[in-house]
Parts: structure tokens; C-alpha cells; sequence
């Protein structure tokens, strides 16, 4: 038995010291101390060894198990100091490189535009209401005063799904929601995105956004609509921006006007940028068409209104001077880090 536990003994320490692998001494533990390794099968014999000499045998079987395992505990801290040795040679840092810069996102120039619109609006007690983009024909046509066979309906290009639902062609429809609902006085805009059969180039595309705007309310006149407006374009444009406003026709409101602001390159003198007028077209207005207000359940005899809208991509584009609509989808980064 002492030979046996003598040759056990040197056979595992040669065994450690060949070793150049944290696996293998692994395997080590497992022949020699494990539950059917050669050492365990010498203590699973002691049942046939003289009752006096067990004692004996059995401190001889601890000694070579403390000798072996004190050899894989050593191995296994060196082997442990050589790798980790090795991986930091490795993974070795030179801290002369320039260090990875992290590159954070920022507001697309239509979100910056819309959050300064939406700021100056929500500032003079207005709300912000959504609506949905795939629209009726009802509240995108009919309620606004434009029925069947009307000419608008030809000059919107408009995306039909059927004859009854379309893609909305402006978020006006949001405000005769709105004002079915009957919640009066109302003091809202309503931003999003429209649609029309528009060819691309540089002023158009076939998806684009608007924010349009309603106010509606006892004895509102179109003096109230001029100074909102005014004190719009100021805020959005400078403080000496002037306003200009223009006789014209929309089917919703009656007197209609187009607005102009005075060109904020020039100060209104005439320049590349207004195409030497002083003036840039902005957005369009008027007073509510009473028939508009009849069809949403309000009584024109007692309440008035007047709603405006504006591109905000138009908005976007004289603000940080880009000449080319597209410039704002093509995702190309050097554009888009610019703002």
C-alpha cells in the first residue's frame, strides 16, 4: 500500500509539473482526488487493511493528498499569473491614441423649427392637438367648405384610398374635429405631416408637414388675425420683421389673405434671398367661412374665428437659409450636423 501511495504521489506531481494548461491541471484533480480517481480508490480499500494498520495507511493517504493538492494549488496561481501576464501584453492600451469620440444625435432642422413654432403659439395660450394622417374626405374636403366636384379637389393632387378616405392634403381637418367637439372658445394648432401627388424637386415633395392654426371665439375679427400673425413672425424672425397681407382665395375662410414678412437678409431693401421684392410669401390665412362653422355645430351669429397655415419645412428653409427642399431627407450627416 505504501508503494502504491509512493508512485501515486510522484506520478501526479510529475503529472503538475508538465502541466502548462489551467485545463489540464484540471484533469489532474480529476484522475487523482476525484470521486473515481486513483487516490479515492486507495481510501475506498481501507476495508481491507488490517484493522491496526489503518490508522497508519489512512494518514499516508491524507499526506498524499494534501502534498498533490498543495502542488495543484501552486501550479494553478502561476499558470494564473502567466495568463494574465499574456492578455495584458495583448490588450496592452496606448494612450498617445486619440481617444473614440462619442457621436451624439441632435433635432432634425423641421423638429427645431416645429419646437419654436410650437413654443411661440403655446406662449400666447394656444394647444397643440395631433389628428390622423389617413383621413375622410369628409373632414379633409366637405367640412372645409370644399364638396364634390370642387375645383380644390383637382388642385390638391390628392392620394385617394377610396372614394370615401384619402391621405390628408392638410391638417385643417384636425380643426374641424376640434370643432365638432364643441368646446368653445378654441385656441389650437395642429402640426403634422400631409400629403399631395406633388413631383420632387427643390420647393415640393409629396410628403411634407404644415402647421395650421385656429382660433375661435366671440367678436375675433380679422384684427385680432393680423396681430397674432404679426407677433408670430417676429418672434419666429426677428423683431423688426413687418408683415404684408395680400387679398386671396380658400375655400374655408372668407376674407382670405396670403401674409408676406419682410425679408430678414435685407431688412426689406431687395436682395438674392427675396429676389430683390423685400418681401417672402409665408403662409396663408383668413376668417373662418361662416358655412364652415355651420357644418362643425357653431353658430355663426355668435361666434367668429379666423385659422392660418404655414409649411414648416417652408419655415425650416428660410430660417437657416437651405435652398433645396430635398437636402431635408436625404439623411446626409454633413447636412444634417450643420444645425
Amino acid at each position: 500500500m505504501k508503494e502504491q501511495l509512493e508512485r501515486i504521489r510522484e506520478e501526479a506531481l510529475k503529472q503538475i509539473e508538465a502541466s502548462d494548461a489551467l485545463e489540464k491541471l484540471n484533469e489532474i484533480r480529476v484522475a487523482y482526488l476525484g470521486k473515481k480517481g486513483e487516490l479515492t480508490s486507495v481510501l475506498k480499500s481501507m476495508k481491507n487493511v488490517a484493522p491496526e494498520d489503518r490508522p497508519r495507511v489512512g494518514q499516508m493517504v491524507n499526506d498524499a493528498r494534501a502534498a498533490i493538492e498543495a502542488r495543484l494549488e501552486e501550479t494553478r496561481l502561476a499558470l494564473a499569473r502567466r495568463a494574465r501576464q499574456e492578455q495584458l501584453k495583448r490588450e496592452v492600451i496606448d494612450v498617445t491614441l486619440p481617444a473614440k469620440k462619442s457621436r451624439v444625435g441632435h433635432s432634425h432642422p423641421n423638429t427645431i423649427a416645429l419646437k419654436e413654432v410650437e413654443r411661440i403659439f403655446v406662449g400666447m395660450g394656444y394647444e397643440v392637438v395631433e389628428g390622423p394622417e389617413i383621413e375622410y374626405d369628409l373632414y379633409n374636403f366637405e367640412k372645409l367648405n370644399i364638396p364634390a366636384n370642387h375645383p380644390a379637389k383637382d388642385e390638391q393632387d390628392t392620394f385617394y384610398i377610396n372614394k370615401d378616405i384619402v391621405l390628408r392634403t392638410q391638417t385643417s381637418p384636425v380643426q374641424a374635429r376640434v370643432m365638432e367637439q364643441g368646446k368653445l372658445p378654441i385656441r389650437m394648432i395642429a402640426p403634422g405631416r400631409v400629403f399631395r401627388s406633388d413631383e420632387v424637386d427643390a420647393t415640393h415633395s409629396p410628403s411634407f408637414h404644415q402647421v395650421e392654426g385656429l382660433v375661435i371665439d366671440k367678436c375675433i375679427t380679422f384684427s385680432d388675425l393680423k396681430g397674432t400673425l404679426a407677433e408670430f413672425a417676429r418672434e419666429m424672425f426677428g423683431e423688426d420683421t413687418r408683415v404684408k397681407f395680400r387679398p386671396h382665395h380658400f375655400p374655408f375662410t372668407e376674407p382670405s389673405a396670403e401674409m408676406d414678412v419682410s425679408c430678414f437678409k435685407c431688412g426689406g431693401k431687395g436682395c438674392r434671398f427675396c429676389k430683390g421684392s423685400g418681401w417672402i410669401e409665408i403662409l396663408g390665412c383668413g376668417m373662418v367661412h361662416p358655412h364652415v362653422l355651420e357644418m362643425c355645430g357653431i353658430d355663426p351669429e355668435s361666434y367668429s374665428g379666423f385659422a392660418f397655415g404655414v409649411g414648416l419645412e417652408r419655415i425650416a428653409l428660410l430660417k437657416y437659409e437651405i435652398d433645396d427642399m430635398r437636402l431635408l431627407y436625404e439623411n446626409d450627416i454633413r447636412f444634417l450636423t450643420q444645425f
